[in-house]
Parts: C-alpha cells; structure tokens; sequence
C-alpha cells in the first residue's frame, strides 16, 4: 500500500516538475535530460513496484511472512525515486 503512494506522489511531482520548466535557461538547464530523468526513474520504480508485490502475494499464498518483500520493495522503490530527483536536479542545474 505503502508502495503505491509512494509511486503515486512521484508520478504527481514528476508531471508537475515538467511542467514548470519554462523558466529553465538553457545554458545550465537540459529539458531532455530533466524528462529522461523522470520518466526512467518512474518505470524503474514502477517495475520493481510490480515485482515486488508480486513476490509478496506470492509468499503470503505460500504461508511464509511477506514483509520483508514489501519493505525491500519500498526501499528500492524509494531509492529509484531518490535518484530520479538526483537526475532531475543535475539536469535543471
């Protein structure tokens, strides 16, 4: 659940950091880069996202604990958001 938000929020900054770069001079700032940075981080953490949920379905059906797979999902989701925003930052100087 924790896991969804996470990517929900994410998703909600990223668009609205896009869409604030028309102020971004173009010396110091590159618009492609910023975007790249986004959406790569965004898929990332939206692919470890479904795995991770489903390897956490996947050891609550086998009756073992399933929270270590959604904390290491969370982590590793929150760490690709992280660095997305790192990417952002580098691009828009």
């Amino acid at each position: 659940m924790l896991t969804v938000l996470l990517g929900a929020a994410a998703a909600f900054f990223g668009l609205f950091s896009l869409a604030f770069l028309d102020h971004c001079p173009p010396a110091t700032c590159s618009v492609d880069g910023a975007v790249n940075a986004v959406f790569t981080s965004l898929l990332i953490a939206g692919g470890i996202g479904v795995v991770g949920v489903g390897l956490t379905v996947v050891a609550l059906v086998w009756r073992k604990p399933g929270w270590p797979f959604a904390l290491a999902t969370f982590a590793l989701c929150a760490l690709a958001v992280f660095l997305g925003g790192v990417g952002y930052t580098a691009a828009v100087g």
